[in-house]
Order: structure tokens, then C-alpha cells, then sequence
């Protein structure tokens, strides 16, 4: 693709909504039309909009205000992968479709001479994709699940952990008063961030992730230690892709639209019901579900969200692709696309989040050894 005058910067959000999204448009347009002269094209609903060609450039008035707004204006998809792209027949059937170079036709159609691709690991995939296919790529991570490789933390994550916080503290409230075990069910499908940083923050008294396999007898041993001990409630986060033992993931249904076609949900009620059955305490489930998506962004990642916008802009305006830039230490660096698709970044068993948990007296399920008295936590 050839550089034209000025430079038109295609940019678009994929995957699931995430509180900062609007942050990165904001700091793209400016930085775009304010520093190098280039004209921002805001592509709506993702991959979906892009093979569509639904297009409009984004001007000042556009993004005036949009830094603490959640959500995206431009709108987003999970369902827009070009190699995975669902078409509904005149049959009334979806099919599977591939459909990438449509896609590339209409890149070509708009004159884009780069594309930045905002989203989590899917949406890192088919920017890498057509990075391969020639397509001058800039990615800029995102993602509540904070599972993506090779950036220390993704925006919207901090924002998720707040409101699991807050929906602990809260609980712990109703919980104390009705002498109850409360399980609160979080987003995290292959990686339990989410879970272990929320319920930390929360002084959760169980937490149950992907990455730490779990037995019941550990998780009914603590709940009943607590009320022998006086304290008659608990509260259990419990991450969505939590393995159940000798049950493993619990999932609502499949969507072949979806680029990954399990649709997680219920490991809450599960874990409640098994709870209740096995100490004979009365237990109840919140799932927070899509709240942790939404309201407004936290002030980090309002600022982590700019940055990467700013970052983003600028070296797509000087030429370099192939690319997506992360969060390293305090710095924002560029980082090889091909060194971000094909992994996730789970949470390791001896993180020091894990055993700053297990310090204070959090349980994972996994502690089988003889629990020894000590105050509760």
C-alpha cells in the first residue's frame, strides 16, 4: 500500500466492549490530526464494519469529551473474523466464510495506508493476519481479562477489578448479616486476573481460577473452619473458565459465529450448589456478568488508554507496523505482533498476587494438607 497525502489512518475497536476504549479514539484522532496532519477514518463494529465498509472520518468534535465515557463510538464485534466470517444464506442457514479478501479490497477502497486494530487476542490475531497479507498493521492491547502477551497490564482491567471490589464489599455486607457464603462469579475465561486481583482487593476468602486446580473437600473445609470460628459468612470469587474437579469448564452454549465458540457461565451456581450441599450452610451467587465492562474508566486506565492511543498514532504516522505497543515496566514500547498472537498470559500458581492471598489466609482449593487452627482471617 502506498503512503498518501495526508495520511489516512484507519482505526478500529474489536471484540468486547472495555471501559478506555473511548480514551484510545480520542488520543488517536488528536494525536493523528494535531501533530502529523493525518486524517483518522473510524471504522464501525470492528472487523465486521471493516468488511462491511462502514467508515466515517473522526474529526475533533468527534472525540471531544470521550475520556471518560465507556464503551466505544465507533461501536464493536466479536463476530468479524475474516477467515471466520459468518454469512447467512438465502437457505436462512450460517455458514463459516471466508472472506479476507473483501476485506482487503475494501482497505484499498478507502485509501487506508495503516490500520490500528484495538482489541484484545483475537483481534491481535487478524491484525497479525493481514500484517502477513501486507497490510500495515499498528496494535494497541485491550482486554478486561488483562490475558494478553507481551504488555504488562491492558487497559479496562483495572477498571474491572474496581468493580469486583466494590461488588465484594457490598456482598460481604449482605453476607454478614444473613450469615450466609456468598459466590460471586467474574469474567475470565483462560486466565483468572480478574478473580485473583478483585478478590484480593475485595478480601475475598476463597478464590478459584483456571490456572489452580481446585478439590471441593478443601473449598467445604475453609467455608466450615470460618464458622466455626465465628465468622458465619464467606465470600468465594470464582473466575468464569474455573475447572470444575472431575467436571472441568461449565459453559451456557456454543456459537459457531465466534471466532472461539464457548460462551462461559454457571461455574457460579455450580460452585454454590456443591457449597451448600457439602456444609449444609446457606449460600447464594451473584454474577456480575457485562457490569464489569461497562461505566466509566478508572483515572489508570484513562491514562494507560491515552498513552497507548498517543503511542499508537505516532508510529503509525512515522511508518512503523507490524506492530502493537505495551505496557513494559512504566515505558510503552513497540513489540512484534508475531510475539503476541499464539499465547495467552495466564496467571502463574507462585505469582506474588497468589501469594500474597495465600498470606493472608486466602484459600485456593488446592490446599489438601491439615488445616491448621489459627484466628480467622
Amino acid at each position: 500500500m502506498h503512503a498518501s497525502l495526508p495520511l489516512r489512518i484507519g482505526l478500529l475497536t474489536g471484540g468486547g466492549d472495555c471501559p478506555g476504549l473511548n480514551a484510545v479514539i480520542r488520543a488517536v484522532t488528536r494525536t493523528a490530526r494535531g501533530r502529523f496532519g493525518a486524517t483518522v477514518i473510524g471504522i464501525e463494529d470492528g472487523f465486521e464494519g471493516l468488511h462491511d465498509g462502514r467508515m466515517r472520518e473522526l474529526d475533533y468534535n468527534d472525540v471531544a469529551g470521550l475520556i471518560a465515557e465507556g464503551g466505544t463510538v465507533l461501536g464493536s464485534s466479536n463476530r468479524g473474523d475474516p477467515w471466520h466470517f459468518p454469512v447467512r444464506g438465502s437457505d436462512g442457514q450460517v455458514r463459516i466464510t471466508d472472506v479476507s479478501q473483501t476485506v482487503l479490497t475494501r482497505i484499498r477502497e478507502a485509501a487506508l495506508d495503516v490500520l490500528i486494530v484495538v482489541g484484545g487476542d483475537g483481534s491481535m490475531h487478524i491484525g497479525h493476519r493481514l500484517a502477513q497479507l501486507g497490510v500495515p498493521v499498528v496494535g494497541v492491547p485491550k482486554t478486561i481479562d488483562n490475558d494478553l502477551a507481551a504488555t504488562d497490564t491492558t487497559f479496562g482491567f483495572d477498571t474491572a477489578v474496581a468493580v469486583v471490589s466494590e461488588a465484594i464489599d457490598r456482598l460481604t455486607t449482605t453476607a454478614s448479616s444473613h450469615h450466609r457464603v456468598m459466590v460471586i462469579e467474574v469474567m475470565g475465561r483462560t486466565a483468572g486476573w480478574i478473580a485473583l486481583a478483585g478478590g484480593l482487593a475485595g478480601g475475598a476468602d476463597t478464590i478459584l481460577i483456571p490456572e489452580i486446580a481446585f478439590e471441593w473437600e478443601p473449598v467445604f473445609r475453609h467455608v466450615t473452619h470460618r464458622a466455626q470460628r465465628g465468622r458465619r459468612f464467606s465470600i468465594v470469587c470464582v473466575a468464569e473458565g474455573a475447572r470444575l474437579p472431575q467436571q472441568g469448564e461449565v459453559l451456557q452454549a456454543m456459537d459457531i459465529q465466534r471466532t472461539d465458540a464457548r460462551q462461559f457461565g454457571g461455574v457460579g451456581a455450580e460452585v454454590a450448589r456443591r457449597i451448600e450441599a457439602g456444609t449444609g450452610l446457606e449460600t447464594r451467587t451473584t454474577v456480575l456478568g457485562h457490569l464489569q465492562r461497562g461505566g466509566s474508566p478508572t483515572a489508570f486506565d484513562r491514562v494507560l488508554a491515552t498513552r497507548f492511543g498517543v503511542d499508537a498514532a505516532r508510529r503509525a504516522c512515522l511508518g512503523e507496523a507490524g506492530i502493537m505497543v505495551a505496557l513494559r515496566g512504566t515505558e510503552i514500547e513497540a513489540v512484534p505482533l508475531s510475539q503476541v498472537v499464539g499465547s495467552i498470559r495466564t496467571v502463574p500458581p507462585d505469582h506474588p498476587m497468589v501469594a500474597a492471598a495465600r498470606a493472608v489466609g486466602t484459600r485456593f482449593g488446592d490446599e489438601n494438607a491439615r488445616l491448621v487452627p489459627t484466628k480467622a482471617p
